[in-house]
């Protein structure tokens, strides 16, 4: 009977294949155990790659809405912080009007225009502010300031204001002035007048903030400042005793408006809210995406462990046949 056998050029491709085949499991499987994820996708998902694709679409998606809701953020934040700022500023000011007015003591009538006009300018630059090179109260119109400086603000208002005699006089001139489309939304305000569109932050949900510097009660604050900072204008020709009439009224009204500029933050803080709460929505999201993939393409440590101890094993056995075979002579034969 005839014995079959192979070659040793036969054997040792054999073998070459088989090393090759174990080095190759071997460092599959350990890099399998680094990541805890198993490295052939397709045999876990056989073949139907759909699950896994419409997982991976999304986590890219929320990606990219978390760039929108941190921009959303970081936008509110500025807008609030500005109508802080602005808050303030009228609450010190209506604070020295009423000091002046109704305190024979109190400071000058030139003092407080000028704190005034300081005032003024502290009201502009908040609503001229910009963050991240985009203006934030002028609606759609980011690339530009609302509003035109101190100087030519006031120097629109008292052209408006020309004739009036007397304190109620110029309030109702400034009033009407500031109520005109053809006033100060067409003079003083150089933004534009459509609203900022509101930001995506989901693919169901967006946050709207349309607050610009023509908001009605922006424009109380700037109206009741401008005509303090006219008060001591020599082209009214006012008396001691008209310009404290005029600085209590201003006063007067400055308060009642801190309530409505506490209402225009209110607004913000409620979209501040609301971005957070989309935020953290989209957060716990692509969490449980991620969650869901890890374990769609997980590993058992445990087998993984273990398959890659026999494949070590295996090829050191591998080695160890080799080299006895390497180490055969016809000597141990005769």
């Amino acid at each position: 009977m005839m014995n079959a056998s192979i070659g040793d050029l036969a054997v040792s491709y054999t073998q070459r294949r088989r090393n090759v085949a174990l080095k190759q499991d071997i460092n599959r499987l350990t890099a399998e155990l680094a990541s805890g994820q198993i490295s052939d996708t397709r045999k876990v998902l056989a073949g139907n790659y759909s699950y896994l694709t419409d997982i991976e679409r999304k986590m890219t998606t929320l990606s990219g809405y978390s760039v929108a809701t941190a921009e959303a953020a970081h936008y509110a934040g500025a807008m609030q912080t500005s109508l802080g700022q602005i808050g303030e500023i009228t609450q010190d000011l209506s604070a020295s009007l009423l000091a002046t007015g109704t305190n024979t003591n109190g400071p000058s009538a030139s003092t407080t225009a000028s704190e005034a006009r300081n005032a003024l300018g502290g009201i502009v630059g908040r609503l001229n502010a910009q963050i991240a090179g985009r203006h934030m109260f002028s609606g759609t119109a980011t690339d530009r300031a609302p509003l035109v400086d101190v100087d030519t603000l006031l120097t629109s208002l008292s052209s408006a204001m020309a004739g009036a005699t007397t304190p109620d006089d110029m309030l109702a001139a400034a009033q009407a002035w500031f109520d005109d489309p053809a006033g100060f939304a067409a003079s003083a305000y150089v933004g534009a007048a459509d609203a900022l569109a509101p930001f995506q932050l989901s693919l169901t949900e967006a946050v709207t903030l349309d607050v610009n510097a023509t908001a009605p009660e922006l424009r109380d604050s700037l109206r009741l400042t401008a005509v303090a900072a006219l008060a001591d204008d020599p082209s009214f020709a006012m008396t001691g005793a008209d310009q404290k009439d005029l600085f209590s009224k201003v006063g007067k009204a400055m308060l009642f408006t801190q309530d409505d500029l506490i209402s225009l933050q209110s607004r913000v803080g409620y979209a501040e809210a609301r971005i957070d709460e989309i935020t953290a929505r989209n957060a716990a999201e692509l969490t449980s995406l991620e969650y869901t993939k890890s374990a769609l393409l997980s590993i058992d440590p445990f087998e993984a462990a273990t398959r890659l101890e026999e494949a070590q094993f295996q090829l050191q056995s591998l080695y160890s046949v080799t080299v006895r075979m390497s180490q055969l002579s016809i000597v141990n034969f005769l």
